[in-house]
């Protein structure tokens, strides 16, 4: 019966005119653990099958046209609250998908440009190598932007933001009056993307937990109870049904 409606739910987008879908989706892949705990595995284990659900869910999106997929994969705060057996796991994990993704031909032949945002020189070497190879061999696309925030925290994001607005203002090149939010904007690491349209959450947790603080302020949000590395091309649509069916009103 699922099959049956996700296959309903893709013929009802595939008809929809494309404006109506949105442009921007930002997931917030939550449930590894759960996903491995909950079938009696390691926890690398989850993180693994988290990777390439990642994978499905990027040919997913483009098979919508939709051009920009964010996906949350390591906060600032997972840096210190995980252990470091589970952060060294992930970090090799990291490069592994990047390198992957640096020769994948679906990134090629799609024009997908990859990039990297958060407090990077947090990061070991080798996965800040993993991400300069996977940017630099992807950045003359222009089809499909896929980032990827690691190391990240929204209100660190808006800390240098900030930071650097007082430190241009102290050397006398911005005026305090021209401070607005598209000085701040224009600050954000994401500064070259559009704000997310629509906040994917998985695993059942209904909080934004410090991502896109200021880029989500107008975002429509959509949990779920699936754990990250079962999500299903169904589940996508069903999230994207709901986007539509809500009328967007910015604030009003």
């Amino acid at each position: 019966m699922e099959r049956v409606r996700g296959v309903r739910a893709r013929s009802r987008l595939r008809n929809l005119d494309p404006s109506e879908l949105p442009q921007h989706i930002s997931i917030i892949m939550d449930g590894n653990r759960r996903f491995a705990w909950a079938r009696s595995m390691e926890s690398g284990q989850g993180h693994s099958a988290g990777k390439e659900r990642l994978k499905e869910v990027m040919k997913w999106v483009l098979d919508l046209d939709i051009p920009y997929l964010t996906v949350y994969a390591l906060s600032s705060e997972n840096l210190t609250n995980r252990t470091e057996e589970e952060i060294e796991i992930l970090f090799d994990l990291y490069v592994q998908g990047l390198n992957e993704i640096s020769v994948d031909p679906l990134i090629h032949e799609n024009g997908v440009c990859v990039n990297a945002v958060g407090r990077l020189d947090m990061l070991p070497e080798r996965v800040r190598d993993a991400i300069s190879r996977a940017e630099e061999v992807t950045r003359e696309y222009k089809n499909f932007t896929f980032t990827v925030c690691l190391a990240y925290g929204g209100r660190e994001e808006i800390i240098d933001a900030v930071k650097s607005l007082a430190k241009d203002h102290a050397e006398g090149e911005v005026e305090i009056d021209s401070i607005d939010a598209n000085a701040i904007s224009s600050r954000l690491y994401t500064s070259e993307l559009p704000d997310p349209d629509l906040v994917i959450r998985t695993s059942g947790e209904e909080r934004i937990s410090n991502f896109l603080l200021w880029q989500i302020a107008y975002s429509e949000l959509y949990f779920t109870d699936i754990h990250w590395p079962s999500f299903s091309r169904q589940d996508l649509y069903w999230a994207i049904e709901d986007y539509v069916a809500r009328g967007r009103r910015y604030g009003s």
